[in-house]
């Protein structure tokens, strides 16, 4: 049985809320859950667009990882 153990190089995560700091919160979290992997954050991307179906602002992130 051959045991392969394989670093994780790069991974992206996208997140959205309708609230900027439900937002915020779940960024955290992915950095700390991330962290455990021994990765660090390369790069955060974020907007905002508005949902005309709930009629409230929609806050998304792209937070991208790297190994170190």
């Amino acid at each position: 049985m051959d045991l392969i153990l394989d670093s994780i190089k790069d991974k992206v995560e996208c997140l959205q809320a309708y609230d900027f700091g439900e937002l915020e919160r779940a960024i955290e979290t992915r950095i700390e859950v991330n962290k455990a992997l021994m990765l660090r954050v390369k790069q955060v991307q974020h907007q905002v667009t508005f949902d005309p179906i709930r009629s409230r602002m929609l806050y998304s992130a792209v937070v991208q990882f790297a190994g170190s």
